[in-house]
Order: structure tokens, then C-alpha cells, then sequence
């Protein structure tokens, strides 16, 4: 076979072949290239229309979703921005409250009334702020809203529900201001046999 054969029957051969040099000793190793047909440019672009109209869809639902979060967070704030101030002023209540119950005796007097103006303007204030009272005596026993600060036997109310109310407990809408102090019934009393 004469020289110009040998080469046109390499170069057949090595016809879709990809020569990649070697690392190690600089000689070429032949690689088959994969035929890539070209893609319809029409479908292609019609590909990538919906690839960016999928992303352009998730990024305005992920910023709504963002906008809802934000503004029920901003009405949160709002709704408890006075939780601190409101919690600060219920021991001021209770000790006006009991300094009411300390002038009952004289309950014509101007004082005693004026008082009680001043109490219920106060009651007045809180309700329009959201507060409200937590129900106690006779209710069951909550430790979600009660504290338990004793228990006492009770033939009238059953174990597990509140006897007493030690201190008033107050709820700003949803969220707990105070958990009321409260005694807790632990039935009737049962007699010990005397030995």
C-alpha cells in the first residue's frame, strides 16, 4: 500500500474522532465526538420562554407570601406594642383594688365613690386596649392561665377547679398578660382514722 493510501484509509478512520492530546507523553489519543444535532430554534426558545416564566411566577408568589408575612407582622406590633406598659400597670390596679375594698367600710363617702370612678375608668381603659379578665373560681383548672398558689380541700367544689381567686389574671387579645393566682379545690376532705 503506497503512502497516500495509508493516509487516506487513517484519515477515514479517524473521521468523527476528537484528537485530545496525552498528559504523559504528548501523543495524541483519538475520542470519539458525540454528533449533537442542532435544536429547533423555535423549541428552544419556547424552552427558555417557560424556564423564565416558571422562575418570573415563583418570585412574585415568594414576594406576596413576603408581603402578607410583613404586614401580619406589623399588625402584631401593633396589636401587643403596650403589652409591657399594660403588664406594668396591673399591679397598680390590684393595689388599687384593694385599697377600694379597705374603704368599703365608708361606702358614702365622696372619697370611697371617686375611687371607684377612678377604677372604672381604669377598667374602661384596659377593655378598649384588648384586656381582658381570665375567668377563675369554678372554672377548671387551667396552668395555661392559672397559677396555682395553693390547694384546699372542698365539699362544694370538685377537685381540680378553682376554689378562690388570689389575684386577677388578664389576657391582651390572644396572649396571656397575667396568669391569675388562684386556689385550687382538691375535693372533699377526707377524715383520717384515728389510730
Amino acid at each position: 500500500m503506497s503512502e497516500a493510501e495509508q493516509n487516506t484509509d487513517n484519515q477515514q478512520l479517524t473521521d468523527g474522532l476528537e484528537v485530545i492530546p496525552d498528559a504523559g507523553e504528548g501523543a495524541s489519543v483519538p475520542v470519539e465526538v458525540e454528533a449533537q444535532e442542532p435544536l429547533d430554534p423555535l423549541a428552544a426558545a419556547q424552552q427558555e420562554a417557560f424556564t423564565w416564566k416558571d422562575i418570573a411566577l415563583r418570585t412574585k408568589a415568594e414576594l406576596e407570601n413576603y408581603r402578607k408575612r410583613m404586614a401580619r407582622e406589623r399588625a402584631d406590633t401593633a396589636r401587643y406594642s403596650n403589652a409591657d406598659l399594660l403588664q406594668s400597670l396591673l399591679p397598680i390596679l390590684d393595689n388599687f383594688e384593694f385599697g377600694l375594698m379597705a374603704a368599703k367600710s365608708d361606702e358614702g363617702s365622696s372619697i370611697y365613690l371617686g375611687m371607684g370612678m377612678v377604677l372604672k375608668q381604669i377598667q374602661d381603659f384596659l377593655t378598649e386596649q384588648g384586656v381582658e379578665t381570665i375567668p377563675a373560681v369554678g372554672e377548671p383548672f387551667d396552668p395555661n392561665v392559672h397559677e396555682a398558689v395553693a390547694q384546699e380541700p372542698s365539699d362544694e367544689v370538685p377537685d381540680g377547679y378553682v376554689v378562690g381567686q388570689v389575684r386577677r389574671g388578664y389576657r391582651l387579645h390572644e396572649r396571656l398578660l397575667r396568669p391569675a393566682g388562684v386556689r385550687v379545690s382538691t375535693g372533699p376532705a377526707t377524715e383520717e382514722p384515728n389510730a
